[in-house]
């Protein structure tokens, strides 16, 4: 039996143009352990990243056509729901006995939609898929109960079954590392139109999971409020093996990978005892932060933080229940400084629907104020699985059957909005580009740079790009 497996473009435009490459893409996770659990059984796998190997809608079809898979498998968000979908009916004229399966976010929280509008999907799963996709797989091959699997929806006559959640996996250090040459592509991390990572790179996850239950996140939901790590031995086996296959820079892709100092100490001592030669970059949360665990992670290669400010007013964090304050956000920014962290990232969250015009600039503002490199702002969306979606809808202000397949501003939905769309972008435009064109700010960018390799190998690997990059910043600012 055959698994084709895709992540799809964000895009559902069927036409017969080249294909858009996205080089900020990262490595599908997801569906290469995904690959590991089904190949390791002995199941026949490939993996098509659209995005990351730029094929068109028509290119993608002609992949599905050569692969001729029993079984085709879409992973699934909010931004590419639709074209996954579309992709599905479009394969399914040709091969109509082909079994069609949607997972990951998008399908977790709206598996009844999907089955309702597509039928061309025949069976949704929802959270975690290892143990699942295994299941259906057996079951597909040997026959048996559907009903008997737990964590997926399908239809059966008339009427949409919904079976219990899958047991979450406890053991992640038992998962297969992903094969990450079952993918014909190269990735590059981009900050602002920029390669951040020049070098061969890849993605990395070393948790799953997060304790946190910030509103704009549907994280929570997902792996039920639960933090579960991998340990540091098997990470770092993993980091090894990456070392060994001439990876140079590595980005961990974990929701909340700070949230054991201890843990991530281990990992960062067990980079510098076996001298692997890797560039790295993660997030982190700005009240979990010691100055004792970022010097251990400088020392190790971190070279980039995301750290989640996301806010400058109290009133607003408290809405999204991040539970820190903005003194614990600029603390963390002047402790990742003196640890010497070539590049801290402030990712910045405007249009709450409570939040003035004021304190937006109050945000804007602080953004200038810390000794951030790089402020990221992005507008406040909503989307199924995350609490502000749940309030939204129970109150009225979404139609769930109107919206679950779009990206929504909430701005754009909250009937008393204090600021409009066009007035955020235009906000946000400002501050970044009153922030990074500052002569302050560039001379202090340019007097880090002179002092950072990092930084230099990056600078110097753009320099060829600048009329593309300069054309990237205004697109994403």
């Amino acid at each position: 039996m055959k698994f084709s497996l895709i992540s799809a473009n964000p895009n559902s435009e069927i036409d017969e143009r080249e294909g858009n490459k996205s080089i900020a893409a990262f490595p599908p996770l997801s569906l290469l352990y995904l690959a590991g659990v089904l190949l390791k059984e002995g199941f026949e796998v490939s993996i098509l990243d659209q995005p990351g190997q730029g094929f068109s809608f028509k290119e993608t079809i002609n992949w599905i056509h050569k692969e001729e898979p029993d079984v085709l498998g879409f992973s699934t968000l909010t931004s590419s729901g639709r074209n996954s979908a579309l992709l599905s009916e479009k394969a399914k004229e040709n091969n109509p006995n082909m079994i069609v399966i949607f997972g990951n976010h998008h399908a977790t929280f709206n598996a009844h939609r999907i089955l309702r509008k597509y039928p061309s999907v025949d069976i949704v799963v929802r959270g975690e898929a290892e143990k699942t996709i295994l299941k259906i797989a057996h079951y597909l091959k040997s026959g048996g109960d559907l009903s008997k699997i737990r964590g997926i929806s399908f239809r059966k006559k008339d009427q949409i079954i919904s079976t219990p959640n899958q047991i979450l996996n406890d053991d992640l250090d038992a998962l297969p590392f992903p094969d990450r040459d079952l993918i014909d592509a190269d990735y590059h991390c981009v900050i602002a139109g920029g390669y951040v990572a020049p070098k061969k790179f890849t993605s990395i996850v070393s948790s799953r999971g997060c304790v946190f239950d910030c509103r704009f996140c549907s994280c929570k939901q997902l792996a039920d409020k639960r933090w579960r790590p991998r340990s540091a031995k098997n990470t770092l086996d993993e980091l090894q093996l990456l070392a060994n296959k001439g990876f140079k820079q590595v980005i961990f892709v974990d929701d909340a990978f700070t949230i054991n100092p201890k843990r991530v100490e281990k990992i960062c001592k067990g980079i510098m005892k076996e001298k692997l030669d890797i560039e790295w970059i993660c997030e982190g949360r700005v009240d979990n932060c010691s100055y004792d665990m970022l010097r251990f992670m400088a020392k190790s290669g971190c070279k980039v933080i995301y750290f989640g400010i996301e806010n400058a007013n109290q009133k607003i964090l408290d809405y999204y229940n991040k539970r820190i304050t903005p003194s614990q956000a600029e603390k963390a920014v002047e402790k990742a400084r003196k640890a010497e962290i070539d590049v801290i990232a402030g990712s910045f969250i405007l249009g709450a629907p409570i939040e003035t015009r004021e304190e937006m600039i109050n945000t804007l503002e602080f953004s200038r104020r810390i000794p951030i490199d790089l402020p990221q702002f992005n507008i406040l969306s909503v989307h199924p699985g995350n609490d502000i979606w749940s309030e939204f809808v129970s109150k009225g202000y979404i139609d769930p059957e109107e919206l679950w397949e779009s990206n929504v501003a909430a701005c754009d939905v909250y009937p008393e909005a204090k600021v409009s769309k066009k007035e955020i972008m235009d906000l946000m435009q400002y501050g970044f580009f009153h922030q990074v064109v500052n002569p302050k700010f560039l001379l202090n960018q340019i007097i880090k740079t002179v002092k950072s390799p990092f930084r230099i190998n990056t600078v110097a690997s753009n320099i060829s790009r600048i009329n593309e990059i300069r054309k990237t910043v205004r697109k994403v600012a």
